[in-house]
């Protein structure tokens, strides 16, 4: 697990619009990679001899077709099948609640009004497995912007999707549909945390999210939620569909922590995508450095 260092947050002039975006798709994948390889080629390997390992980007069929989405299916190898033929245009996505201008994007409105200058964020995500990712995007910060929060406002309340003969996983009765997740406003606002349109110079395909999703790279992958549809400024911290589910188990933070267990099993070190060997966990999953200031002498064992 390795930091993103500012200088591995690159911008990259892509696209002007999704209609674009989708028209160079061969043209942005060729960018992203050479991107990355150079990123990683240019990480200093005495101040981090894996550095070049760590970086290795995961095969973009593996992203695409091992994924976590439970509204499609329980099982990773699946969740592709059952997404497929999955339309994500027209999509709109309401933002407002405590905010001074309340606004339903289209898609296409929104990722052309935030990906002027498209940027490339090769973030690391982590659950019980982890993934290398090059994923086109831009800061959610930029979004909350555009509808101005209000003094009130300390949460972010987001939403998924809600549509059963759409996505069969969502007639599973057992979870409260649909998925809420939540930030606290300065994890929001923090720069790395970013709505991703693609990943590997095309976009999202439904089982990875699409047309957008939440990406916050020191958190457990159930936080980065999937297919928004809406997304609130609120007062109080919104109750997500894993602490309504399971509330010993997963609480709102869920920061990486090698040292806070899950009731289930021991989060001290987790496997790459395309390795058998298993590797040490790192606090905020290897972004200490850009994150830890957020929880000044917080609890994090309490605050899981």
């Amino acid at each position: 697990m390795t930091k993103t260092k500012s200088s591995e947050i690159t911008p990259e002039h892509l696209y002007n619009s999704r209609r674009r975006f989708l028209a160079g798709i061969g043209a942005a994948a060729a960018a992203v990679l050479n991107a990355c390889r150079s990123r990683a080629s240019s990480v200093s390997e005495e101040a981090n001899p894996t550095a070049t390992l760590r970086n290795e980007l995961t095969p973009f069929e593996a992203i695409t077709t091992y994924n976590n989405f439970y509204e499609f299916s329980l099982d990773k190898e699946q969740v592709a099948v059952n997404a497929r033929g999955f339309r994500t245009s027209p999509w709109k996505v309401a933002v407002g609640g405590l905010v001074n201008k309340p606004r339903t994007f289209d898609i296409d409105e929104l990722t052309t009004r935030f990906t002027q200058e498209e940027r490339i964020y090769r973030l690391r995500c982590v659950e019980a497995w982890s993934m290398v990712i090059p994923w086109l995007g831009f800061p959610l910060a930029a979004l909350l912007k555009e509808v101005e929060p209000l003094s009130r406002a300390r949460y972010v309340r987001f939403e998924s999707l809600y549509d059963p003969e759409r996505m069969p996983g969502q007639k599973n009765r057992w979870y409260n549909w649909p998925y809420v997740e939540g930030l606290r406003l300065d994890e929001a606002l923090h720069p790395l945390t970013i709505l991703a349109i693609g990943l590997y110079g095309q976009t999202l395909m439904p089982q990875n999210g699409a047309p957008l999703r939440l990406v916050v790279p020191w958190k457990y992958g159930f936080k980065s939620i999937k297919s928004i549809v809406k997304i609130d400024l609120v007062e109080e911290m919104p109750v997500s569909l894993w602490m309504r589910a399971a509330p010993n188990e997963y609480g709102f933070f869920a920061n990486v922590n090698p040292d806070v267990h899950h009731p289930r099993w021991s989060q001290a070190s987790e496997r790459r995508i395309g390795e058998i060997r298993r590797r040490k966990t790192l606090p905020f999953n290897g972004y200490a450095k850009e994150v830890a200031h957020l929880y000044p002498e917080m609890d994090l064992r309490k605050f899981f």
